[in-house]
């Protein structure tokens, strides 16, 4: 397989040459923390975990509770499942979206167990900065996990981070916060991880390239026309991956690919011409290292999200899991092939973000969370949503900048508002 894609701009044919030119890439924090020392349960606070990262994290945790101890857990509006999780593992901090959804909260809660229940931003970044915390598992969706992640960072947590938002709007920042506090961040996403494996024990400015892998959704293969009358419920049913409404439908607009492209950058210290993109439909392997001798290390394994999961919540070490090994035999033949950037805008979009500077990622984002909610509410069609998310890096104003949390928050709800205002005009005038 080459590891060039028409997703990126070819490497130089020379790579001594290539290398010589580069800056130098570094990871976006440093690897070591007194708070991974071995030293008992390992102090656990999850932010998100009523959703499927969330779920699948507890999964792992009730496999070794003597390696974890639950600290803390975090939902939005599922608080029926926020509170069976807090029933089994009794942390003495929980967090709701609002007041309205803590009251249904602690009205579900078994008798005589009164944690600690917070709301809201302010109570989800005190849930991140908590002391009891060591670790932070980082799987709020969207935009909505920035603020508590980055308070995370900046006091010095080990962050699982499943939030690609996060660096998406903030990279540049994180990367500084992490240096200054000297915070962890492991990467959550299975083609993070997969890079991330690939890369121990080696040095970045031996790496060509990094290649992503992506399923390519249930729409792999489609043309535009058929992408024109897809539906809500042909768009959620993603081939491979069991996940949430919104990063489901990111896969299959490819946009989920685009985010991670503009997270690898920021991981790892490298531009874009050094991120490539292949579509691997069997999602055997989650991403490839390209080394300049030539070599390639991939990381395969089967797609479930408890193995990354795992890692992370137990780095430098690995724990046992009791799940099907993977069977390369009856996994058959595994292929690849160039994404479809006629079909599917996003990923180029993505591209385009990131070469405009740390202003358009945030406009990228917020009008994609935008259109991504309007098509789950069968507001606008599938293909509205790359052509809102293209109008959006076209015309907002990103004057006021994007260099701290401030900025970054009213360039994200400006672009909200404003994509929320075309798709409501729209809806008045349709026929």
């Amino acid at each position: 397989m080459s590891s060039s894609s028409p997703a990126t701009p070819p490497a130089d044919a020379r790579p001594d040459a290539a290398s010589a030119a580069r800056p130098a890439a570094a990871y976006i924090s440093p690897l070591h923390s007194p708070l991974l020392d071995d030293r008992g349960p390992r102090p656990l606070l999850l932010l998100g975990s009523t959703g499927s990262i969330g779920v699948s994290a507890l999964k792992v945790v009730a496999e070794h509770p003597e390696r974890f101890r639950v600290v803390g857990l975090a939902g939005a509006r599922n608080m029926e499942r926020l509170a069976a999780q807090a029933a089994v593992w009794r942390p003495r901090l929980l967090g709701a979206l609002d007041g309205a959804a803590a009251d249904r909260l602690r009205a579900l809660l078994p008798t005589g167990y009164r944690p600690e229940i917070v709301t809201g931003q302010d109570g989800y970044v005190a849930m991140a900065t908590h002391p009891d915390a060591a670790m932070v598992l980082a799987a709020q969706v969207g935009a909505a996990g920035l603020a508590p992640t980055l308070a995370a960072a900046e006091t010095g947590k080990v962050v699982a981070l499943a939030n690609k938002e996060s660096l998406v709007l903030a990279g540049d920042l994180f990367r500084t916060v992490c240096r200054r506090s000297g915070a962890v961040v492991l990467p959550v996403d299975s083609e993070h991880n997969a890079v991330f494996q690939a890369l121990a024990g080696h040095d970045l400015a031996d790496v060509e390239r990094i290649v992503l892998t992506a399923s390519g959704g249930p729409f792999r293969g489609r043309d535009l026309g058929f992408l024109g009358s897809v539906t809500r419920e042909q768009a959620l049913n993603h081939p491979n991956w069991s996940m949430g409404a919104k990063i489901t439908i990111d896969s299959a607009t490819l946009m989920n690919k685009g985010l991670e492209v503009i997270e690898a950058c920021h991981l790892y210290g490298v531009g874009l011409e050094r991120i490539g993109v292949v579509v691997h439909p069997q999602s055997i392997v989650h991403s490839l290292v390209h080394y300049r001798d030539g070599s390639f290390l991939a990381h395969l394994g089967a797609p479930d999200m408890r193995i990354p999961i795992a890692y992370c919540l137990s780095f430098p070490h690995r724990l046992p899991l009791s799940m099907q090994p993977l069977d390369l035999v009856r996994a058959g033949t595994l292929t690849f092939e160039e994404p479809d950037l006629s079909s599917f805008a996003c990923l180029q979009l993505a591209m385009r973000a990131l070469a405009g500077g740390p202003e358009l990622p945030v406009v990228l984002n917020a009008a994609n969370e935008a259109a991504v909610a309007a098509f789950l509410a069968d507001r606008i069609r599938f293909l509205d949503i790359p052509a809102l998310i293209g109008r959006a890096l076209d015309e907002m104003d990103v004057s006021s900048g994007a260099a701290d949390l401030a900025a970054i928050q009213a360039l994200d709800a400006a672009t909200r508002r404003t994509v929320g205002e075309w798709i409501a005009r729209a809806e008045r005038t349709a026929p």
